[in-house]
């Protein structure tokens, strides 16, 4: 089983923050796998930090548990932070091709399905589904 995390970043005006990584199509919440030897919390944390230079000013709380059926053993925990800040912004590189914050009606076209549904369970109380 492979188990990953990703965050609901928003910042001060309710922007969320999203990234668009070089070898994937699509717009998503920054995350990755836990590592060995880390929690979720601090995988998710690391995660914010490498993929968009983002701290919280509050500790990110666990708001959802997926199942990934296309990748078959796959978890992802969804954490949620209110209060993310950019230390600076973060340079375009072969990982992360562009990322930023982004108004929850204006995010961008090519934002996936799966993170358009993340967004509406955790932020609009749209009925959660326990797969990704």
């Amino acid at each position: 089983m492979t188990l990953g995390a990703r965050i609901v970043a928003l910042d001060a005006e309710g922007r969320v923050f999203l990234v668009r990584h070089g070898y994937r199509e699509g717009w998503y919440m920054p995350g990755g796998a836990v590592d060995p030897g880390e929690t979720a919390l601090e995988a998710v944390q690391r995660e914010a930090r490498e993929e968009g230079n983002l701290v919280c000013d509050e500790t990110p709380r666990l708001v959802g548990v997926y199942y990934n059926r296309r990748e078959g053993r796959d978890h992802v925990l969804v954490y949620r932070c209110d209060r993310a800040r950019q230390t600076t912004p973060r340079r375009p590189d072969w990982e992360i091709a562009e990322s930023g914050f982004f108004a929850l009606d204006a995010l961008p076209p090519a934002t996936t399905p799966a993170t358009r549904r993340r967004l509406a369970e955790v932020l609009d109380g749209a009925e959660p589904t326990p797969d990704w």
